[in-house]
């Protein structure tokens, strides 16, 4: 059940296209389609700044450059550190 509440204003042709295209995929309320329209774009907009998609061949030549790599040195150590203490993903 949903518990959190949003106030928005809008102009009202935006209102008036939003609730015809929310009867038109059938959904109960405007309400409905705009939760779902919220939903769908915030994973997009998250999954593109939280990942990174790469060719099969870029992979394979960054996991043969891991595989190769010394030792991390004093700075990436510190630099490590203060990305976990900062909170940073």
């Amino acid at each position: 059940m949903a518990t959190a509440r949003l106030d928005i204003r809008l102009d009202e042709e935006i209102k008036a296209k939003a609730e015809k295209a929310s009867a038109l995929l059938g959904l109960k309320s405007l309400t409905e389609y705009v939760v779902r329209l919220m939903d769908e774009d915030a994973t997009h907009v998250i999954e593109e700044h939280e990942s990174i998609i790469v060719k099969g061949s870029v992979f394979d030549q960054f996991m043969l450059a891991c595989e190769k790599a010394q030792a991390p040195n004093h700075a990436l150590l510190e630099a490590v550190k203060f990305t976990d203490e900062s909170g940073i993903k």
